[in-house]
């Protein structure tokens, strides 16, 4: 009676876990940050360097450096939007690395759940067994072997019986051996997958917050270029290209190239010819192509295609990968940006890189010193 209502709940719970083990998957796509080691979710710290762009710049003729009382200049609202999209870019990898988490914890409460299904499987069949050799023992008129062989008076028999005897005595301890493990076995695989099944919802929980945040982030954004005339987004254009041009020349102008003359490794080129064939595709926050990217689904991809697989989000990228000086840095290298390493593109040469900016652009070469420099990792170090 106990055997039965063991297999019986063990059952019960590998179809509860079966249920379990294939989720709906989420809606959406988007990439990025490193979320915490504590069961509860908050996103990576942003400091204020890393959230506020780089500060106003001079702006060319015909730019107004400030609207009418109450108004926002377009230089205010270049920062605000900047900060906006820096904060959804922070978000986007706190959600790439959520989901990477979700991806693998899913796949081990699937793993589990097929153990559990074999190990009653298991079980069962020796369940059938012990039923047969029980049978047997019935079909002898009740009496165990041992009082069977003792009744017997042909001595050849008796004889032949003894090994019988023994080997079906083996037999059994083996039996009620293979059945407790394999009940054990049941038991442990049961307690694992009760464990991967919490883990597995406190990722669906940050999958979902930050996906949220960057939700909100970027509907903020695109409500405030929404609400400017087509002159001024056109003007807006222009300053943020001014603002990134005054940001490269600076860098350009402190040396930072001075001493940067290296050649790309023989992976590194691989990975700058798989860069450089995705520009002109969409930014799209959690994307890992082939149509679209974010910044850290490029460079992944890239390198994977290189044959050196890399971590996926440009938090871990920055966490993981052996980190070189920037005067030391080579075509290939990954360039980490703000304090809170939520962007990351690719060094190619001369000054630039390749990355997927933000939402509304697309996957483009632009220059290295254009945003500020946490530092430089290199994947085949």
């Amino acid at each position: 009676m106990g055997r039965r209502r063991s297999a019986a709940a063990a059952i019960t719970l590998v179809c509860a876990l079966c249920a379990l083990a294939s989720p709906q998957a989420m809606s959406g796509a988007y990439a990025a940050p490193a979320p915490p080691s504590t069961p509860s979710f908050s996103l990576p710290p942003s400091s204020s360097r890393s959230a506020v762009p780089p500060p106003p710049v001079e702006l060319p003729p015909g730019f107004r450096q400030s609207g009418p009382p109450g108004k926002k200049s377009l230089d205010d609202v270049r920062i605000e939007l900047d900060a906006l999209y820096a904060k959804a870019a922070s978000a986007t990898d706190a959600y790439n690395l959520a989901d990477e988490q979700y991806q693998k914890l899913s796949a081990e409460v699937s793993s589990l759940t097929r153990d559990l299904a074999r190990g009653q499987e298991r079980i069962d069949e020796l369940n059938k067994t012990a039923g047969a050799a029980a049978r047997a023992q019935y079909r002898g008129g009740g009496l165990p072997p041992e009082a069977q062989l003792v009744l017997t008076d042909d001595p050849g028999l008796f004889l032949d019986g003894v090994g019988r005897l023994r080997e079906s005595q083996r037999a059994t301890h083996r039996l009620i051996a293979e059945l407790t493990r394999a009940q054990e076995d049941l038991k442990t695989y049961a307690q694992d997958a009760g464990t991967e099944w919490a883990k597995l919802e406190i990722s669906r929980a940050k999958k979902e917050k930050a996906k949220r945040e960057i939700t909100k982030r970027i509907a903020a954004a695109e409500r405030i270029e929404a609400g400017l005339e087509k002159e001024d987004l056109a003007r807006l254009a222009r300053l943020q290209d001014a603002a990134a041009l005054k940001a490269q020349s600076a860098w350009l102008g402190s040396g930072a190239l001075k001493d940067i003359n290296r050649t790309a490794s023989a992976q590194g080129k691989q990975a700058i010819a798989f860069a450089t064939a995705q520009i002109g595709k969409p930014y799209v926050w959690g994307a890992e192509g082939p149509s679209s990217y974010d910044c850290s689904g490029l460079t992944s991809e890239a390198w994977a295609a290189a044959g050196r697989p890399i971590p996926r989000t440009s938090q871990e990228q920055w966490k993981q990968l052996p980190r070189v000086p920037v005067a030391d840095m080579r075509p290939g290298d990954l360039i980490i940006y703000f304090e809170d390493a939520s962007h990351v593109g690719m060094y190619v040469g001369d000054g630039t890189i390749v990355h997927a900016p933000r939402p509304g652009r697309n996957v483009t070469q632009a220059g290295a010193g254009t945003m500020r420099i946490l530092g430089v990792v290199r994947p085949d170090k």
